[in-house]
């Protein structure tokens, strides 16, 4: 189903507008009969974690086992006070351009970046499985493909570039729940080792890896990239790739330093980060672009976005030699391509509801409701918001060409 021009922007106000007022609406308030019914069901049960992919199944069962999950490492009560935290760290964003442009707001968030960034997956981790899957990640893709297809041939693609084969070691910097880890070890049958600094990606991650029947070769630990010298010895892995992590971190060299440390001489560092491209058109004088950029940083956790420029830098600067890098996208408004942020926009299928502006609306709604009846915790509104504000400025910034969430490298230890 396509819609007009009309249709999209009145959405696309209606989106804003609730995501400015973050209120139970009159919508909202009609939801809570059908709510009501299914309360002391709903809660009752134990959440079923399912690697195969139904662990979020579809979207009313799926959002109740998200809002009233009690796995979380994140009390209920807590919630309000991290995302509050959370927001602080960005203060000014989306009121004042270049707020959180500022060196002082920049520092902040890089000297504070181990809570942001651990804070920011406490509060997304279950949000981003609900509606995107175990890959926390985008892929170029290309007209017949599916969405799932895209996301898994941009991990192979990392493992065929580095060589990957079932005795290399390798290490996924910044796993998230392990969903690329997982699909690349049943690929390849490599031994991985997932690193993510948050404790309850860990728990989730090894508890799929588990179900898959891989959890010997396949497994998550507890850790800061920016300290890998703590986690693993050095010169002892084949290969690293990192799948759209690496923006989070404060200090990509030290990061990248960590990651040559930890690999044999000759050893493979592959993967895919963000940036803004000024060789797109990024211009950080234009206010659009700033506003767009800080859009992005502030809803995904980052503390300033770099150039492909900085990231090909810094590798070189942390003793690789770097062999290639571009943006995987570049082709991205090709007419064989589906751009890479139109998963965004979702399709209105059962499927493909959840991730439409209309989907994202109505989940608003719902979270909006179970937030006033006491049933999600105290603050879920504002974290709803956040995810659904950073995905229009994600579609902005790729329709326009001055991001892109898959600049692709290729470096070699020296």
């Amino acid at each position: 189903m396509v819609l007009s021009a009309k249709t999209e922007k009145m959405l696309n106000d209606i989106s804003k507008a609730m995501m400015d007022e973050g209120s139970v609406t009159p919508v909202g308030m009609a939801c809570m009969a059908f709510v009501g019914a299914n309360v002391a069901y709903r809660v009752s049960r134990t959440l079923k974690r399912d690697a195969h992919g139904g662990t979020f199944t579809d979207f009313f069962t799926g959002s109740f086992n998200l809002l009233s999950n009690k796995e979380s490492v994140l009390s209920r009560d807590k919630v309000k006070d991290s995302i509050d935290g959370y927001e602080n760290l960005f203060d000014g964003a989306r009121k004042e351009t270049g707020k959180i442009h500022s060196d002082d707001s920049i520092k902040k968030r890089e000297k504070e970046y181990k809570t942001m960034v651990d804070s920011f997956y406490n509060l997304v981790t279950d949000f981003y499985e609900w509606g995107w899957g175990q890959s926390f990640h985008f892929a170029p893709r290309v007209k017949g493909e599916t969405f799932i297809e895209s996301i898994k041939r941009c991990e192979y693609y990392l493992a065929l570039r580095a060589g990957m084969g079932p005795k290399t070691k390798a290490i996924d910097v910044g796993c998230g729940v392990g969903g690329p880890m997982r699909n690349i070890q049943q690929f390849t049958g490599s031994d991985i080792t997932g690193v993510t600094i948050n404790e309850y990606q860990v728990k989730v991650g090894n508890e799929y890896c588990q179900q898959k029947g891989i959890g010997e070769k396949c497994r998550l630990v507890q850790g800061d990239f920016q300290k890998l010298d703590e986690i693993f010895e050095p010169d002892t892995y084949d290969v690293a790739f990192a799948i759209e992590a690496t923006c989070h971190s404060p200090d990509r060299v030290k990061c990248f330093s960590g990651v040559n440390k930890s690999l044999k001489k000759g050893g493979i560092f592959v993967g895919y980060d963000w940036v803004v491209l000024p060789e797109g058109g990024f211009d950080k004088n234009n206010k659009r672009h700033l506003e767009i950029k800080e859009g992005i940083e502030v809803g995904n956790g980052l503390p300033t976005l770099a150039t492909s420029a900085d990231v090909v830098k810094a590798l070189e600067d942390s003793g690789f030699e770097v062999l290639e890098h571009f943006d995987a996208n570049k082709s991205v408004h090709s007419p064989s391509q589906i751009p890479w942020y139109d998963t965004l926009n979702g399709s209105y299928t059962i499927k493909g509801f959840r991730m439409t502006r209309l989907g994202r609306i109505c989940t608003h709604i719902l979270v909006n409701t179970l937030e006033f009846l006491w049933i999600a915790p105290k603050g879920t509104v504002k974290v709803s918001a956040l995810l659904n504000a950073t995905a229009l400025d994600l579609v902005e910034g790729g329709k326009d060409e001055i991001f892109t969430p898959s600049y692709f490298f290729m470096a070699r230890k020296k």
